[in-house]
């Protein structure tokens, strides 16, 4: 006896349907264009009972994960991504926040030190002449509108890539991703991400700079509108946008090629492993392809612009270019140290934490969202 759960007609038309067999355990076969008057049938509300199908017309594909290939678990609603995304993110800011003033503080340094002023030789000194000048709560400046954005923000990023990697395999009629899929998936990713979060880098940067006068975020928001308009809150989208297509390009698609080359984990914590070593070696990539366009970010949002002034940094391959001839190639590499402290474990930390929140997701939900 096997029980079909396809959509059948009653005229006999040829159509796919999965059927449960009664032999072997229980294994799922798969049954293509079977003539539905070859069989004796009795129409139950969910499908069919059919007895005695004729062997010839079977094409069996195991799909029981004993043999063969596993059914791919379907993806799951836009909100649960979404979530896993935010928790992420958060938890990733948290953690690792002073990183990225440091890092900011690095990049606005110019070549020439400004009488005055604390110069930074490095990671270390930056942290010390913050600590020991400004007090260890500066090193949290600006947290505000990266909290606010994160959520958001990192939600975007998962959300958008897994609605990207969908559209692309329904596009080539592939049913996996290629390492070429999963590249152009992260940089689209990361063009999606950078229209969320330009307003809130622009803030954050401007709270960073060690000659910010500003009270706080809405006082950043307020000057700048005031000043330039509601346009200027979009100061430095294109450079934005550069930055963001890179890194997700380069550690959406480094993860896929390291989780192919790392040994399967065989149990729950060699998983957390597997994926915090991905996450984390994914993050050090997108960092070393990016951080060139996150300098000229940097600095193009932290200069105000008046009406009627010629911005020193425009366009950012042309930016790129100029602060090499001045500073030098080293300059496009300022503050990589702390930025890669930053993102590579943060990389990792992102990526468990999905995959963990995900995972919780998916046992709630059940079948088809889980094995």
């Amino acid at each position: 006896m096997v029980s079909g759960v396809g959509r059948f007609g009653l005229r006999g038309c040829r159509e796919y349907a999965y059927i449960q067999a009664s032999k072997g355990g229980g294994a799922t076969v798969k049954v293509k264009k079977v003539p539905l008057e070859r069989f004796s049938c009795t129409s139950l509300s969910s499908g069919l009972t059919a007895t005695r199908p004729f062997p010839s017309e079977i094409d069996h594909e195991p799909m029981d994960g004993r043999k063969g290939t596993p059914t791919p678990l379907k993806s799951l609603p836009f909100g649960y991504t979404f979530t896993a995304g935010a928790i992420a993110g958060v938890t990733e800011l948290l953690c690792l926040y002073p990183l990225d003033v440091v890092k900011t503080r690095i990049q606005l340094q110019g070549k020439v030190a400004i009488p005055g002023q604390d110069s930074y030789t490095g990671m270390v000194d930056c942290f010390q002449k913050i600590i020991k000048t400004e007090g260890f709560g500066r090193l949290y400046r600006g947290l505000v509108p990266p909290l606010m954005l994160e959520a958001p923000k990192r939600a975007v990023k998962f959300a958008a890539n897994d609605f990207w990697a969908t559209t692309y395999k329904q596009l080539t009629g592939s049913d996996k991703l290629t390492q070429n899929l999963s590249l152009l998936t992260g940089m689209s990713a990361g063009a999606t991400e950078s229209i969320v979060v330009v307003p809130f880098e622009l803030v954050k940067i401007r709270l960073q700079d060690r000659n910010s006068s500003y009270k706080g975020p809405i006082d950043v928001v307020l000057k700048t509108v005031k000043s330039q308009g509601i346009l200027g809150l979009y100061g430095g989208l294109e450079s934005t946008f550069w930055r963001h297509v890179w890194w997700n390009g380069g550690y959406f698609a480094s993860i896929f090629k390291i989780r192919a080359m790392m040994p399967k984990a065989d149990s729950k914590t060699r998983e957390v492993v597997n994926n915090f070593i991905s996450g984390s070696i994914g993050g050090c990539l997108g960092t070393m392809v990016n951080t060139p366009f996150d300098v000229v970010k940097s600095r193009i949002q932290n200069t105000v612009v008046l009406p009627g002034e010629k911005p020193k940094y425009g366009w950012t391959y042309p930016a790129i270019v100029t602060i090499a001839k001045e500073e030098g190639l080293g300059a496009l590499y300022k503050g990589f140290i702390p930025k890669v402290l930053r993102l590579a474990p943060g990389g990792g930390v992102l990526l468990v934490v999905v995959e963990v929140v995900t995972g919780y997701f998916r046992k709630q939900l059940g079948p088809p969202y889980s094995a």
